[in-house]
C-alpha cells in the first residue's frame, strides 16, 4: 500500500482544525499575553485574528488546488524549486524538537491542576502521551477527526457558558474602557506570543489528501476552524480581563470558579478546564505528530530521506515515519526535561520556524494562484513580516536551520545529478 487515503469530511476538518489551533494555548495563552500587554491583550488578539484570515484563506486556497502530504513544502517547491521546497520542509520537520516540548509542557500546567506532579513522575507521565499519541494516530487521522470535532463543542460550550455567566454589563464595559491603554510594544510582544495559537494552519495542509473531497473541503474547513478560533481567545482574554483571578496558577480555573459560583459546577474548575486543558493539548500535538509524519513518508518517496520511511500500513499510516516522529519527541522531552529549557523561549523559537514557513506559502501563492488574490498574498506577506520583527532575536534560531539546510540541499540536488547523468556520458 503506497497512497494515503481520504478520509476526512468538512466538519470533522473543521473539527481538527479548531482543535489544533485551540490545543495546548487555550486556556493559557490568553492568560500569558495579558501577563505581557494587560488590557493591550485583548488588542493584540483582535489584530491577530483579523490579519491571520487572509493567511488562511491562502493556505485553503493552496490545500485544495494542490493536495500534497509535503504541504508548504510542496507549494514553495513548486513555485521556488527543489531548494527551497525541501528547505521548508526539513525545517517544519527540525521544528518538533522545540515545539513538542513547549507544547507537552503547557498541557501538563493543566495536568498539575488535577493531579500534582513532579520530578521523575512527570517525566514518565509525559512519556506516557507520547504512547498514547502513537495509539491515537495508528489506526489513521479519521479517528482522531471524530474524536477531535467533539472536543471542539465541548471547548465552545464551556467558554459560551462562561461568558453567558459572566453578566458583563455597560457599567463594566465603561470602566474596562476608561482604564484601556495599551502600549504598541507591549501589543507587539503579545502578538508574537499569541501567534502560538495560530500555528496549526499549515500543519493541515499535510493532511489535504486525507480529506474524502480536498478541493470542496479543504478550504471551508481552514476557515471555519480559523475563525471560531479566534472568536474564542478573544472571549477568554476578555473574561481574565474582566473578573478577578489566580495570577499564580491557570486563571481559568479561577475565572471558572468564580463566574459559576451560584451553581451546581461551582468548585468544579480543575476538573472541567484541566480535563478540556489536557485533551486539546493531546490534539495539537497528535495533529503535529501527524502532519510531521506524513512530510517524513512524502520525502522518503520522493528519495530525499532514506527510503525506510515509505512503508505505509493496511490503515494508509506511514508508521515507520510515524514512530520515528514520535520517538525523537521522546527524546527531546527527556532532555528538555534534564535542561530545564524556559517555555517562553522554546515558543519564540517555535514562531520564528513558522513565520518562515508562512511567509514563503505566501510568496508561492502569488506565483501559484491566479493573480486576483494578490490582495490576500500581500495581506499575509505583511502580517508575516511584522511578527517577524516581534519576534527579533527569537528568529536567530530558524535562520541558522535555514544557513545549514540550505547548503547541504544544494549539496544533495548537484551530488545526485552527478550520479545521475554520469552514467549517461560513459555511454
Amino acid at each position: 500500500m503506497n497512497q494515503i487515503s481520504g478520509t476526512i469530511g468538512r466538519w470533522q476538518g473543521a473539527g481538527l482544525m479548531a482543535t489544533t489551533l485551540l490545543g495546548t494555548g487555550v486556556f493559557i495563552l490568553p492568560q500569558m499575553t495579558i501577563a505581557v500587554a494587560d488590557s493591550g491583550a485583548l488588542l493584540a488578539w483582535l489584530i491577530l485574528t483579523l490579519a491571520i484570515i487572509p493567511v488562511a484563506l491562502v493556505f485553503g486556497l493552496l490545500a485544495s488546488r494542490f493536495p500534497h502530504a509535503a504541504g508548504p513544502a510542496y507549494f514553495v517547491e513548486k513555485a521556488f524549486g527543489r531548494i527551497a521546497g525541501r528547505t521548508i520542509g526539513l525545517i517544519f520537520l527540525l521544528v518538533i524538537p522545540i515545539g513538542a516540548p513547549a507544547a507537552i509542557l503547557m498541557t501538563f500546567q493543566f495536568m498539575n491542576a488535577l493531579i500534582p506532579l513532579h520530578g521523575g513522575w512527570q517525566l514518565v507521565a509525559e512519556l506516557v502521551v507520547v504512547l498514547m499519541l502513537l495509539g491515537l494516530n495508528i489506526r489513521g487521522i479519521q479517528v482522531s477527526a471524530k474524536l477531535q470535532f467533539a472536543l471542539t463543542l465541548a471547548i465552545v460550550t464551556v467558554v459560551a457558558l462562561l461568558f453567558g455567566a459572566s453578566g458583563l454589563n455597560s457599567e463594566q464595559l465603561e470602566s474596562f474602557n476608561q482604564t484601556s491603554h495599551p502600549q504598541l510594544n507591549t501589543v507587539m510582544v503579545a502578538m508574537g506570543i499569541g501567534f502560538w495559537s495560530f500555528l496549526g494552519i499549515e500543519a493541515m495542509t499535510h493532511l489535504a489528501s486525507d480529506f474524502r473531497r480536498p478541493d470542496k473541503d479543504m478550504l471551508p474547513a481552514i476557515l471555519m476552524g480559523t475563525l471560531l478560533v479566534g472568536v474564542i481567545y478573544l472571549a477568554c482574554t476578555f473574561l481574565l480581563l474582566m473578573v478577578p483571578t489566580d495570577k499564580t496558577g491557570v486563571a481559568m480555573i479561577s475565572a471558572f470558579d468564580y463566574l459559576l459560583s451560584d451553581s451546581f459546577l461551582q468548585g468544579y474548575g480543575a476538573q472541567a478546564i484541566g480535563i478540556l486543558g489536557i485533551a486539546s493539548g493531546l490534539a495539537t500535538v497528535n495533529v503535529y505528530s501527524a502532519s510531521a509524519a506524513r512530510l517524513l513518508w512524502s520525502f522518503s518517496n520522493e528519495g530525499i530521506l532514506p527510503r525506510y520511511f515509505v512503508k505505509l500500513n493496511r490503515h494508509g499510516v506511514p508508521f515507520r515515519a510515524l514512530f520515528c516522529i514520535l520517538g525523537s519527541m521522546a527524546v527531546v522531552i527527556v532532555l528538555t526535561f534534564y535542561s530545564g529549557q524556559d517555555l517562553e523561549k522554546l515558543i519564540a523559537w517555535s514562531n520564528g520556524v513558522f513565520v518562515i514557513i508562512y511567509l514563503l506559502a505566501m510568496l508561492s501563492a502569488a506565483k501559484l494562484l491566479s493573480k486576483r488574490y494578490l490582495p490576500l498574498v500581500a495581506a499575509g506577506c505583511v502580517f508575516c513580516i511584522g511578527l517577524g520583527i516581534a519576534l527579533a532575536d527569537n528568529m536567530i534560531y530558524v535562520l541558522v536551520l535555514i544557513m545549514v539546510i540550505a547548503p547541504f540541499m544544494w549539496w544533495q540536488k548537484n551530488h545526485l545529478y552527478r550520479k545521475t547523468i554520469k552514467p549517461q556520458v560513459n555511454s
